[in-house]
């Protein structure tokens, strides 16, 4: 498993899980939403069981919270319920722990990049880096907005997760 280990990836009942981690600036609109996108899409593909997911803001603005109504609304009108995740403040352990930390634009990169750690830098990515067919690395914060920002936020998020399933794919990372 020496291959594994390089990857600092986790090994958990035999099978390894790839633990990443969504990240916006509250945890109540995008970073919730993309775990529960990404969840749905690793049910569907039956590989929920290859990952260990989780989302958290640069802020503790929502700690505790459940996402906003409205993005619930948006998403459960695509057959995914977020209504049990609760938003919660990256810590220091993540970057240890995490494979990848997926940030939803540029300040939330920023502010993960000026707290990480040298040497787990290269697991910090933009999630619409998997999308680069959309030509935007930011997914837009919908907070101040109406309806429609969430479902834009989902039409993002859903590209993106197909794309980061593909290239772990590609990369062998994730044999199916």
């Amino acid at each position: 498993m020496p291959f594994l280990k390089i990857l600092n990836l986790s090994v958990i009942n035999g099978m390894v899980k790839i633990k990443v981690l969504f990240v916006c600036m509250g945890n109540i609109c995008r970073s919730p939403t993309a775990e529960g996108v990404f969840a749905n899409l690793l049910k569907e593909r039956s590989l929920e069981g290859r990952f260990s997911l989780d989302s958290a803001g640069t802020h503790a603005y929502h700690v505790g919270e459940a996402p906003d109504l409205r993005a619930q609304k948006a998403a459960l009108d695509r057959g995914i319920d977020l209504s049990n995740l609760r938003a919660r403040k990256v810590i220091m352990g993540d970057f240890e722990d995490f494979d990848y930390l997926l940030a939803m634009d540029d300040e939330n990169f920023a502010t993960l990049s000026n707290a990480c750690p040298a040497k787990y830098k290269d697991k910090l990515k933009y999630f619409l880096d998997y999308a680069p067919h959309l030509g935007t690395r930011v997914v837009p914060d919908p907070y101040y907005g109406g309806k429609y920002g969430f479902e834009k936020v989902l039409d993002l998020i859903e590209e993106a997760s197909v794309g980061f399933v593909n290239d772990l794919q590609k990369r062998g990372l994730l044999n199916v």
